[in-house]
């Protein structure tokens, strides 16, 4: 599968997993599912420019430390738009950039470049 597809699934699936980890905080309960819905759609971004950049770049060591800054830079995000709970959202977000950084580069293939049907030079 296409690297940016697997991102864009690791990274919405992570960050379901990610929303549904705000239960632990008992003042967050009453708006789960607005955190769960925004979570998903912040994996699903991540997800997208991580595959984008392990399209390019097929170097593991890099496709981690640029799928972990941009989930922690995604959830920096958010949580600076919360005021509070720093650690408990931007921590989990790094981790869906790994694990989807990862996942991209291990599980993923490059785009398979069609010929070109016109014939001729």
């Amino acid at each position: 599968m296409n690297k940016v597809w697997i991102g864009v699934l690791v990274g919405g699936g992570l960050g379901i997993l990610d929303g549904l980890t705000a239960w632990f905080t008992p003042e967050a309960r009453p708006g789960i599912i607005g955190i769960v819905v925004g979570s998903t759609f912040k994996g699903l971004v991540a997800g997208a420019l991580i595959g984008a950049f392990a399209r390019k770049v097929d170097r593991l060591a890099w496709t981690l430390a640029f799928g972990t800054f941009v989930g922690a830079l995604l959830a920096f995000f958010i949580a600076r738009m919360q005021g509070k709970y720093y650690l408990q959202i931007i921590l989990p977000g790094s981790l869906v950039g790994l694990l989807t950084g990862y996942a991209t580069t291990r599980y993923g293939f490059a785009a398979r470049v069609r010929p070109d049907l016109r014939g001729g030079p």
